[in-house]
């Protein structure tokens, strides 16, 4: 049974103990909520002015001095509970009519109106002193942590343009309006849909509907796009849409009402967002005080995949239209600004995703939780949100992870710098004799993987996003001998006219678009040294005393003669994402702020979250079969090494492994329902102080159910059938096992979280038994000079996370401190 605990200033805190039943009543009303015409409202009387009693006034739906758009949900406190005489002012205008107490005794509203920057919320009643709360409130264009937003941010516009060697083009928004500031800012739209009768589609030609998009994007000017025909969710039209054409769904409450979806579309922090619920557009209107009870209060937030640095708003690229979701009365929530493609700045996917849960709040009431959900660059955003902004996300869903895109990075650039090594004439001319196999095998065994064509897949997906300019896109053409072709026109992550954009002599001031360039407001500036004039965003990008090979070297894979020449030719990338001959040095200022801010995503973060991870089979790149070959099982491991060394132990992550052959078809399912039902558990056993309070890996490890424990699929099982719970007997299965990164290999830890190291001198005894000749050895000495990876010690500016911090006044951060209270 939950806890119900109402705090009062200067008094016990006061627990409830709750039967099942009265526990849901109450966890509707708690902000109000309740069926069409919501909860009762309790007039509070007048009274002659301020006692002398505490009060306490505080906001709900955020910290007060990140409050955005203009609005935020408050509660009053008053120490005595008596609110008679209760008044209310923002910036000395009376609200009090907002506010009122309710159901279950708590006297909530919504202030609305906030001026842009500092806002004076007052509340008193007859038997209280008056309390003051300042609130900071931001545009809802952002920014709400950051100092600065990237320019030039091109505008997404009702149906897209094309662009021309001089103009960008411009993105279907999926709104009928354009945008009315350089921010962005589009006018909010609102769309009903049902659910039809006609069953889902289980096989080709059956007449049955799917769950597609229901309202796509025009892909052309003066066109548009309807519905499409086999959409299970149709256009829903008050008073014309026959109630006997509308399914009916039973939510988690138990409650059966019609299957109807309102969305919300609109923008926030210069990102276009959804907002998907069941709606009853028969039913009063929905507010913060008395949300619609078919929603269950749970949000679902879906994060995108990939990685990309445009600078272009688009529409998201999720699909709102979650049955398992919606169906259940769970809220379906996304933004182009937390979709990993359309933006790879994690800071402002963490800063984007507490604008979105700040304004449901505001918007819809209180949430219970806030599960994510997301692949590959969608579990970085959530892995980052929960490492950058504690608290913020409850439960992730990471489909094939990885912790963060910093350290991510790290093996990007390795594995490019190995790829075109290969290509070497000093690695060639080594290889003389050699069978396509055997060479292939020595690379297998330098990069770490399960075979030589993971960093193929790394050096043809993203290792073009290492670079600041225009470039061509490159890829490996021929597994068998990693022949490097273009693959591409030339093109820049900016997705810009190649005129518009950096260029270290035509253009040497214009807009940057590599990995860190974007997140110049969290880094900060310095000289380029490469572009008279020009500027850069610091880098963390390094591999400077990294030895390539070396357990390669000692276990007998490659020779002495191998490994010389590798870490004397490898070289690195200058801060253009251009291949130099020189190692790659990253700017120091720049990595403390990486562990300090959260972008490292910490173990002590990571620990804190309740975490199913689905790892799917991606260790080598095959494009036919659909292979990238980067989502490595390592990875899955790597993320729990991170949380053993901070809290000891990982029972907040479940790992859930599949072979070859894929997931099993309710895999996703099966995830939803677990996680849902840990969080729920959660929600009863450790209730929250606040909406984006963190919990501890105690409490969230205490919750987890049965449903999900660790498990596989094994790799022989190709029609996925058998759940296999024995971790001995997934381990066992060759195709399960997780192999290395390229740092691993030359010493790195598992936790693949250090990224620049720290040196120490060579010693022929640390490379024993192998030996190497005189000449060897002074190579060795030059390709080192200043010593190699001592990775007993911490790396360079490693430190602990001081997250949550603040960029607003300027690059670097500083802690955002403890939450502001009423005085």
């Amino acid at each position: 049974m939950p806890n119900f605990t109402q705090p009062r200033p200067g008094a016990a805190r006061r627990t409830f103990r709750l039967g099942s039943a009265a526990a849901l009543v109450l966890s509707l009303v708690a902000c109000g909520g309740g069926g069409g015409g919501g909860v009762p409202f309790f007039p509070l009387p007048a009274g002659d002015g301020p006692g002398t009693a505490k009060m306490e006034l505080r906001t709900l739906s955020t910290r007060a001095d990140l409050v955005s758009g203009g609005d935020v949900l408050l509660e009053v406190l008053p120490e005595s509970g008596d609110a008679t005489g209760l008044k209310v002012t923002l910036n000395g205008t009376d609200i009090s009519s907002a506010f009122g107490k309710r159901a279950d005794g708590r006297i909530t509203g919504v202030a609305t109106g906030l001026t842009v920057g500092a806002n004076t919320l007052k509340a008193s009643t007859k038997a209280s002193r008056e309390a003051t709360l300042t609130v900071t409130n931001a545009p809802r264009s952002g920014p709400v942590l950051s100092s600065v937003q990237t320019t030039p941010f091109v505008c997404a516009t009702p149906a897209p343009t094309a662009a021309s060697t001089s103009a960008p083009g411009t993105n279907a928004s999926g709104l009928s309006t354009n945008a009315t500031d350089a921010q962005c800012s589009i006018a909010t739209e609102y769309k009903l849909f049902y659910r039809t009768l006609t069953p889902v589609s289980v096989a080709a030609g059956d007449g049955g509907c799917s769950f597609v998009l229901p309202d796509p994007s025009p892909t052309a000017q003066g066109t548009s796009q309807p519905t499409p025909a086999n959409s299970c969710l149709q256009p829903y039209t008050k008073g014309t849409t026959p109630a006997g054409s509308v399914a009916l769904t039973t939510t988690t409450t138990g409650a059966q009402v019609p299957y109807i979806v309102r969305v919300e579309r609109g923008t926030i922090n210069r990102g276009i967002y959804d907002i998907a619920v069941l709606f009853d557009p028969t039913a009063a209107a929905w507010t913060a005080t008395a949300p619609q009870s078919q929603w269950n209060r749970k949000v679902l937030y879906s994060f995108g995949a990939g990685t990309g640095f445009p600078r272009l708003q688009f529409r998201s690229s999720q699909n709102w239209a979650d049955d398992a979701a919606l169906s259940r009365g769970f809220m379906v929530v996304d933004n182009s600004m937390t979709d990993s493609q359309l933006n790879g700045n994690r800071y402002l996917n963490a800063e984007t995703t507490l604008m979105m849960k700040e304004h449901i709040i505001d918007t819809y009431g209180e949430v219970l939780y806030l599960m994510g959900n997301g692949g590959s660059g969608g579990a970085i955003n959530q892995n980052s949100v929960a490492s950058i902004l504690p608290g913020v996300i409850d439960g992730t869903q990471l489909g094939v992870d990885f912790a963060d895109s910093e350290t991510t990075a790290m093996e990007v650039m390795d594995c490019v710098q190995l790829v075109n090594f290969y290509q070497s004439t000093a690695w060639t001319a080594l290889q003389a004799g050699q069978t396509p196999t055997q060479v292939n095998a020595k690379k297998a065994a330098i990069n770490g993987h399960l075979d030589h064509t993971a960093c193929h897949g790394w050096t043809t997906f993203f290792g073009g996003l290492l670079k600041a300019g225009n470039y061509t896109p490159v890829g490996v053409a021929d597994n068998a001998t990693g022949a490097i072709v273009a693959t591409g026109a030339p093109t820049n992550n900016c997705q810009l006219p190649a005129s518009q954009v950096y260029d270290p002599v035509a253009n040497p001031t214009g807009p940057r678009c590599g990995i860190t360039d974007g997140a110049v407001g969290v880094y900060g500036a310095t000289a380029n040294a490469l572009a008279s004039g020009g500027t850069r965003a610091l880098s963390n990008l390094d591999n400077v005393g990294i030895q390539y090979g070396l357990k390669a070297l000692q276990s007998g894979a490659i020779s002495a003669e191998e490994f010389v020449t590798l870490n004397e030719r490898i070289g690195g990338s200058d801060t253009d994402g251009k291949l130099s001959t020189a190692r790659a040095v990253a700017d120091t200022a720049s990595l403390a702020i990486a562990y300090r801010a959260g972008l490292v995503s910490p173990g002590k973060s990571l620990a804190n979250v309740a975490t199913i991870d689905l790892r799917t089979y991606d260790e080598t790149y095959n494009l036919p079969i659909g292979q990238a070959g980067i989502h490595q099982y390592w990875r899955s491991y790597s993320h729990r090494a991170r949380i053993d060394a901070a809290a000891g132990g990982h029972a907040n992550h479940a790992l859930w492994r599949f072979g070859p052959a894929g997931s099993a078809a309710t895999t996703t399912l099966d995830s939803f329902v677990a996680m849902d039902a840990w969080l729920s558990a959660l929600v009863a056993s450790s209730p929250k102080d606040w909406t984006n309070a963190s919990r501890t890996q105690l409490q969230v490890a205490a919750a987890r159910p049965t449903a999900a424990a660790d498990l596989c699929y094994l790799s022989t099982d190709l029609t996925r059938t058998t759940k296999i719970l024995d971790q001995a007997t997934c381990d066992a299965d060759p195709l399960l096992r997780p192999q290395r990164s390229p740092r691993q290999v030359a010493g790195g830890p598992l936790t693949e979280d250090i990224l620049k190291c720290q040196l120490k001198p060579l010693a022929t005894a640390d490379y024993a038994p192998v030996t190497f000749t005189g000449g060897q050895w002074s190579r060795l000495q030059t390709a080192f000079p200043g010593g190699v990876c001592d990775w007993s010690r911490p790396g360079v500016g490693q430190t602990e996370t001081a997250a949550p911090l603040t960029f607003k006044a300027g690059a670097g951060g500083v802690p955002l401190g403890e939450r502001p209270a009423s005085f």
